[in-house]
């Protein structure tokens, strides 16, 4: 597929004429069964900016979704997760597209005056990247379905006073029930997630034990993530979900094990300590080893001595 320039689209009634759909019965929110719609050339090809939020389960025979540079293959279905703003692509196949599943838009207006207008924030799976995807199990599937079909027939029907109330319930639903699966996928797929502990215990071994690199300052957590090859939101909603520590967590557990060797087996000073590890300020390394242990560096030395 050729890099082209994203097409914005600002509404979703916008949406629904690229592909090729009648009007959005809501101008604000719309649920598409994407059995109905047909695939061409013009509708499936390139990249497109949203100026809304979507939410999709999707299952797609030789169909690949492209997030960055790189592809992904969801035939087997999943479910992701995108807010206003994030560029997304699609590239289809030579063969025919059997395309299934459901999409949910919102447009950030809908959510105005709401308690959700400012607590979709908490919801970190928007900041997935599309490698990341929800794979749900058929229960799983069933019940953000049946979520969905609920909302559909909501705005289908008269609207009246209660109906954004009743929708923007619904929204909340699918959404802790997408927290919910979220928190069981990181720990079903075990392997591969202690795997990247693994990793990251391997990665802050390394950081610490260079001093080229610890010279530059402690890593980050985008740092760390972008060494995983994981977004930062996931990265740390998985070492959550698995050992109950954010990764700056993680960061300050490594950098406080190497401070404990380093006053327990040399002479160094506090402050050659505190530079040794990437603090510009000795009194920085200080107040954190006294947060994280309740002993000052000194009177670890002491006590272990």
């Amino acid at each position: 597929m050729q890099e082209t320039t994203p097409i914005r689209i600002k509404t979703i009634s916008e949406l629904h004429a690229l592909r090729g759909l009648p009007k959005p019965l809501h101008p604000l929110i719309s649920v598409i069964n994407l059995e109905t719609i047909e695939k061409t050339e013009a509708q499936t090809q390139g990249t497109v900016v949203l100026d809304f939020y979507s939410i999709s389960i999707k299952r797609g025979l030789n169909i690949k979704y492209k997030y960055g540079q790189q592809q992904y293959d969801f035939n087997e279905g999943v479910m992701f997760f995108t807010a206003p703003g994030q560029v997304i692509g699609m590239e289809v196949g030579d063969e025919p597209i059997k395309h299934t599943g459901w999409t949910l838009f919102i447009h950030p207006d809908f959510l105005w005056n709401t308690n959700l207008a400012k607590g979709i924030k908490k919801y970190e799976f928007f900041d997935y990247a599309v490698s990341e995807a929800l794979f749900l199990s058929e229960r799983e599937e069933q019940m953000v379905k049946l979520i969905l079909q609920d909302m559909e027939r909501e705005y289908d029907a008269n609207i009246d006073r209660f109906s954004q109330n009743i929708i923007i319930s619904q929204i909340e639903l699918l959404l802790n029930y997408s927290e919910r699966f979220y928190n069981r996928q990181f720990i079903t797929r075990k392997k591969a997630h202690h795997q990247i502990l693994d990793k990251l215990e391997q990665l802050l071994d390394e950081y610490f034990t260079d001093d080229k690199r610890i010279q530059t300052g402690l890593p980050t957590v985008q740092e760390v993530a972008d060494a995983l090859n994981l977004s930062p939101t996931y990265l740390g909603g998985l070492l959550k979900a698995l050992t109950g520590l954010s990764t700056q967590q993680h960061i300050h557990e490594k950098l406080i094990e190497k401070a404990k060797e380093k006053l327990s087996t040399t002479r160094l000073s506090v402050s050659e300590i505190a530079y040794a590890l990437g603090f510009e300020h000795p009194q920085s390394f200080s107040k954190l080893f006294k947060s994280k242990t309740n002993q000052s560096p000194l009177e670890f030395r002491e006590n272990f001595n």
